[in-house]
């Protein structure tokens, strides 16, 4: 197992990785829409918030060596399912490959963000 860790995405907030590979896979924890740099959430609104989730997870698949193309899950998590249209238009201009995925309502997410995705990518 490999741990990875870069500082283009933001730091857990919990005791957890920012991601693992195994066995030529990478298992991201789930990427809310913080700035890396300070912390601080980025946007009020679900497509300003959408984008950044999808650019820390691209950060997490650079640092692993792989890209959106390889992703072959996802596992997004919205704070309000009338988000959903919304949310997909952002979606799949980074995940154009079509990966399979998961997609839930939840009541509430770390730091009342709108949105979080995680991902499992090949390497």
């Amino acid at each position: 197992m490999q741990v990875i860790s870069t500082e283009k995405a933001p730091a857990a907030i919990g005791p957890y990785s920012q991601g693992y590979i195994v066995n030529g896979l990478l298992y991201t924890s789930g990427q809310i829409p913080a700035d890396p740099a300070t912390g601080v959430i980025v946007g009020e609104d679900i497509v300003s918030q959408a984008h950044q989730s999808c650019k820390n997870i691209g950060a997490l698949l650079e640092a692993a060596g792989t890209s959106y193309d390889k992703v072959v899950k996802t596992t997004c998590f919205l704070a309000d399912m009338g988000d959903f249209a919304a949310f997909n238009e952002v979606y799949a201009s980074y995940f154009t490959g079509k990966p399979a995925r998961s997609c839930v309502a939840v009541k509430t997410l770390p730091k009342n963000v709108l949105c979080e995705i995680e991902v499992i990518a090949e390497i």
